[in-house]
């Protein structure tokens, strides 16, 4: 029997049960519950709070996220929901905390990233409070794959508990696929969830690199603007090592096994 297609299965004649459950899915499911474990393990998490999110394969109106309430750690596939931009929940057995639906539907909707990766990560967050705003791309290997990748939201703005402020960050992003939000945190976006993870994570250690040389009070010595580029793309331009590192993660963290 053949299959049926990643068009059929986003198709407005299919209930959004049936999309959810389909093999598909599932796996989306699977791998956007395991970036939100693998973030709870490397020290990305905070509390029940911030989002990852995922695109359903041909559509640009309906997406995953994790549920309100749960710890990243502790999500398997079936806790992640589906939802529309308007913040709809369609399919699953959760809530989903409201700025999540604002930040994420609108960078869905008007960046078109398939994934969209939200939090608190220290590091990062830590560079947001510096009149820099953001990491230097031009200063340790891992923030090289950076370059050029960078957009910064220099203006806090409080909660994103309306269309408005999930619409000027995602403007905010203008092209790009990491932003530094001023205040707060950083968003990772990509096109799948193996390249967008593997970005977090590296984002994170690069920003770790940056605030530890900082600290010792010494000057900082970055490498030419055009190396860095070169770096970055060379590293773009070769990602079997992202999905080795998603790969390997599955196999260290496996989904948990909790009553329904």
């Amino acid at each position: 029997m053949t299959p049926p297609s990643l068009d059929s299965l986003t198709s407005p004649a299919m209930s959004a049960d049936s999309d959810y459950a389909s093999p598909a899915i599932r796996t989306l499911r699977e791998d956007l519950a395991l970036a939100l474990r693998a973030a709870a393990h490397h020290g990305l998490s905070e509390g029940v709070c911030n989002h990852f999110s995922v695109l359903l394969p041909g559509a640009q109106d309906r997406y995953l996220i994790n549920p309100r309430g749960l710890h990243w750690s502790e999500i398997g596939a079936d806790d992640i929901v589906l939802i529309d931009v308007h913040g709809e929940v369609l399919a699953g057995r959760h809530r989903v905390e409201p700025t999540a639906l604002f930040i994420h539907g609108a960078v869905h909707r008007l960046t078109g990233h398939a994934v969209v990766l939200h939090c608190h990560m220290p590091y990062a967050t830590a560079l947001t409070l510096t009149v820099d705003r953001a990491l230097d791309p031009t200063l340790s290997q891992n923030a090289m794959r950076f370059m050029d990748r960078i957009a910064i939201d220099a203006d806090y703005n409080g909660l994103a508990l309306d269309d408005r402020e999930g619409e000027r960050i995602a403007r905010a992003m203008a092209g790009k696929d990491v932003a530094f939000l001023a205040n707060h945190g950083v968003v990772v976006a990509g096109a799948t969830i193996a390249h967008a993870y593997d970005d977090l994570y590296y984002l994170e250690r690069a920003c770790l690199h940056q605030v530890i040389a900082q600290s010792t009070g010494r000057p900082l010595v970055p490498v030419d603007a055009a190396l860095a580029a070169q770096v970055a793309a060379q590293i773009q331009g070769e990602r079997e090592q992202s999905d080795l590192f998603f790969e390997a993660l599955g196999r260290l963290l496996p989904a948990p096994r909790r009553a329904a």
